[in-house]
């Protein structure tokens, strides 16, 4: 009897391996025949067809497995299997825990540390599945720790971060609004430290604007659905006061193309903004700038500031403001990311993001995978290995932390002082090691809107302003088809030559 089961059941797996085959072996050869040019009804079979592949293998191994599978563990790993085939950084599927993250930083509020998270969903021997601090939020516990975008949080009270989820990354940092959470944060390659934040209730400001003498400085750390307006209110609040502008880009991975369409509107009268091109013509769009949204006059003398962090949105800015010839680029080259996605929610609290098009500058240049060298080139020093190490080393002391603690109060002279002893221990410039300890003094205040101690690119900027001939420097700036042509001309010339 028992024998006669088993046969039953292992003709029924042959009857099921054989329909499975035999779906596959038709289609195949279906395919093989078709000419390469497929009509749209030939086109609409083949993916009839491929559906039905697909549904014929989640069947079989439902019923022949050896062990039972979890339905929602297939339905996963075949749409990130998809997006994954499309070889593309910036098309992911959004398990239900990356959909919950990308919702927390961009709406509302909420409790906890204010660190915009990444984390690889593979944990491989070689590239620990870490969580990759993002961006931190203006004024939170993780901007005033002086935590910083591109460092890895591989520790949360201990627990390795590489073995959680998302999910429970995002519940260990959160919690009741006051108590403490230790993280591990490692910067670079050498650098691995401690910092103990104090959860708070977290809001995510996108504008921060204030005079600095007769500058009005603009900080944006993302495009928001309400960031256009903000920057209004700032302008219209200070329009009375200011002679330049600054807008400070750097750090700011992107958001909504149309908040930074509409904010270029602002200072741009005429001519494209931006342009989104996509494998479907009558999706492509053009932005064109519109005198009667124009804020800013065009004498007003406005620089923007840009990184490596700048990224999507602060590019389409900085390129339109570039091309237009209404800005002078300062900092470091940005981002490169000359793309548009747009996040889709699946019925199953999941969802997904694709590429659907590219966008270009009002030149025509689009700069994905490139960037846009800013006009002026400033840069940070980097650490030299004796300075990582004394700054490994202070950080996850609490050194800094116990000397202000005991001297409260501290103002820039206290500051000062006490930044040159430490540095009869700590090897690091006298600029740094200030930065440190005003971080630490600052925890429990409002963070400043600047720090010109300590910011190098911000004083730059004002230094242009102040010394030099802001109108000759724009009149000898390239826009970015100008500079394309010449990387193109010397990546030619390099290749000859190999």
């Amino acid at each position: 009897m028992e024998k006669a089961k088993s046969s039953r059941h292992g003709f029924k797996r042959t009857l099921s391996f054989i329909f499975f085959y035999a779906v596959v072996s038709v289609f195949a050869s279906q395919c093989f025949a078709q000419s390469q040019a497929l009509t749209a009804d030939q086109k609409s079979q083949r993916d009839r067809q491929y559906l039905e592949i697909i549904n014929s293998l989640y069947y079989y191994i439902q019923q022949n497995y050896i062990d039972e599978v979890d339905a929602e563990k297939l339905y996963e790993g075949a749409l990130k299997g998809m997006i994954d085939s499309l070889d593309d950084p910036y098309s992911q599927y959004l398990s239900k825990d990356d959909w919950r993250s990308l919702s927390d930083k961009t709406v509302g509020t909420f409790g906890g540390v204010g660190l915009s998270i990444t984390k690889p969903t593979e944990n491989k021997p070689d590239k620990p599945a870490y969580v990759e601090v993002a961006q931190p939020i203006d004024d939170s516990p993780g901007a005033k720790a002086g935590i910083q975008p591109g460092d890895f949080i591989i520790k949360i009270d201990g627990v390795d971060t590489s073995t959680l989820t998302m999910n429970e990354v995002l519940d260990r940092l959160r919690g009741t609004v006051g108590e403490p959470v230790t993280v591990t944060i490692k910067r670079g390659k050498k650098m691995e430290f401690d910092c103990t934040l104090i959860r708070a209730l977290i809001e995510n400001p996108t504008v921060k604007a204030g005079m600095i003498r007769d500058t009005l400085y603009i900080r944006l750390s993302e495009f928001g659905s309400t960031t256009a307006d903000k920057v209004k209110d700032a302008l219209d609040k200070y329009r009375r006061n200011y002679k330049s502008i600054i807008l400070d880009l750097r750090n700011n991975g992107g958001g909504l193309l149309t908040s930074a369409y509409n904010i270029a509107d602002m200072f741009i009268d005429d001519g494209v903004i931006v342009a989104t091109k996509s494998r479907i013509a009558y999706e492509n769009s053009v932005y064109t700038a519109s005198k009667r949204n124009t804020e800013v006059p065009g004498e007003i003398p406005l620089i923007v500031l840009i990184n490596g962090a700048s990224a999507s949105a602060s590019e389409i800015l900085a390129g339109a403001l570039k091309d237009a010839h209404r800005a002078y680029l300062v900092g470091e080259k940005s981002f490169g990311k000359g793309s548009v996605q747009i996040p889709t929610p699946l019925i199953n609290n999941d969802g997904f993001k694709i590429t659907v098009a590219k966008y270009y500058s009002p030149t025509d240049v689009n700069i994905d995978k490139v960037g846009i060298p800013p006009d002026r080139e400033v840069a940070y020093p980097e650490f030299s290995d004796e300075e990582s190490e004394a700054f490994s080393t202070l950080m996850s002391s609490d050194t800094i932390e116990k000397y202000v603690e005991d001297h409260p109060g501290m103002g820039e002279v206290a500051i000062a002082s006490y930044a040159k002893e430490l540095q009869k221990t700590y090897k690091l410039d006298l600029r740094t090691l200030r930065k440190l300890v005003r971080n630490e003094v600052q925890r429990t205040q409002k963070s400043p809107l600047y720090d010109l101690d300590y910011d190098l690119q911000l004083n730059a900027a004002l230094g242009i302003f102040a010394e030099e001939d802001y109108d000759a420097l724009m009149s000898q700036a390239k826009d970015l088809k100008q500079l394309e042509t010449e990387r193109l001309a010397k990546e030619s010339q390099t290749a000859k030559a190999e």
